[in-house]
């Protein structure tokens, strides 16, 4: 039967190598020519040179200059031996890893840790990974590019603003709520309702987190819903420079309780206020690709929510001590 043009299930393209295949082309390389590369790896010399005309023509490029000696290899040549020395490198690890998980030990946990959490979490939770890995590797940063590189997997974990709600293949776990806030300068006089932070802004601007954050992002959006255009002035992606900013009297700020916390900025110099109008929180949450560690995402998830409650909640009802009548809801 003849199935007419884009009809019939799809067939799954084949990748055009193995790793044989790669391991006789680098030999090929760090030799610079079939015979010596053939005699490293105990080969003939007819099957290597087989080996790398095929790996050739599934590529549909020349990866050597046969025109010199010792072999030299084209522009494409170098672009496979960089990824393919990657490529194997890696594949080497794999036994000596499912080896150690034998013994409840994963070889690398690669967590992102979104910037506002980094003063609360990033000591507590680099111990308890190290507990459950031999190497570590924990980034601070803004929650899009760790969105970014858990999806491409170059993390494992990710710890931030709720994100990805919409992609596929992905296990969350809430970890912690919090209501945005006002800071202020010490002693300036909190708006009431919300046209009184027009009026603020008219003589103390807004300090926005930049739209590169999702914060910055969840606080604009908030005050499209209130109706208020405030002229754009000062901004930053990081907790610090908007609280110092503030704390030197140069602006006022929506911002969050474990962003001033994170900003380690002297609290007498600032006045943390109830927002006008509706509440509106933000939602920490743990990320992680769905069934690939088993637990663990749920344990470390259960760590960090009661580390947040022991040590980090107290030190934000200093900060904000209204909070107290009304603690920020746990996930």
């Amino acid at each position: 039967m003849v199935l007419p043009a884009g009809g019939g299930p799809k067939v799954r393209e084949l990748l055009p190598f193995d790793l044989k295949t790669l391991e006789i082309f680098l030999a090929v390389c760090e030799a610079g020519a079939m015979a010596g590369a053939a005699r490293r790896l105990g080969l003939t010399q007819p099957a290597v040179s087989q080996a790398v005309a095929e790996l050739e023509a599934r590529m549909g490029v020349a990866l050597f200059d046969r025109s010199v000696r010792p072999l030299g290899l084209t522009a494409a040549g170098g672009v496979l031996r960089q990824k393919a020395s990657a490529l194997l490198s890696e594949a080497r690890q794999i036994v000596p890893a499912l080896k150690e998980t034998e013994h409840g030990r994963l070889p690398l946990i690669r967590a992102g840790l979104v910037d506002s959490l980094s003063r609360a979490l990033a000591a507590p939770l680099a111990g308890r990974l190290a507990a459950l890995a031999e190497e570590v590797s924990l980034l601070a940063g803004l929650t899009a590019a760790h969105a970014s590189a858990l999806l491409s997997r170059q993390l494992d974990l990710l710890v931030g603003v709720d994100e990805l709600a919409d992609i596929e293949g992905l296990e969350r776990f809430d970890l912690f709520s919090e209501p945005y806030v006002l800071l202020l300068p010490a002693g300036t006089p909190a708006p009431a309702r919300v046209e009184d932070m027009a009026r603020l802004a008219e003589r103390l601007p807004l300090v926005r987190f930049s739209a590169r954050s999702k914060t910055g992002i969840e606080v604009e959006r908030h005050l499209r819903r209130l109706k208020l255009d405030l002229p754009r002035r000062i901004e930053f992606d990081t907790p610090h420079g908007v609280a110092a900013t503030v704390a030197a009297g140069e602006g006022f700020a929506v911002t969050t309780p474990l962003c001033i916390f994170e900003a380690g900025v002297d609290l007498a110099r600032l006045d943390c206020r109830p927002l006008p109008g509706p509440a509106f929180h933000r939602s920490l949450t743990l990320i992680s690709r769905r069934q690939e560690l088993g637990r663990l995402p749920r344990d470390v998830a259960a760590f960090c929510r009661e580390e947040l409650e022991r040590a980090i909640v107290p030190q934000l009802h200093v900060i904000a001590p209204w909070l107290a009548a009304a603690p920020a809801q746990e996930g």
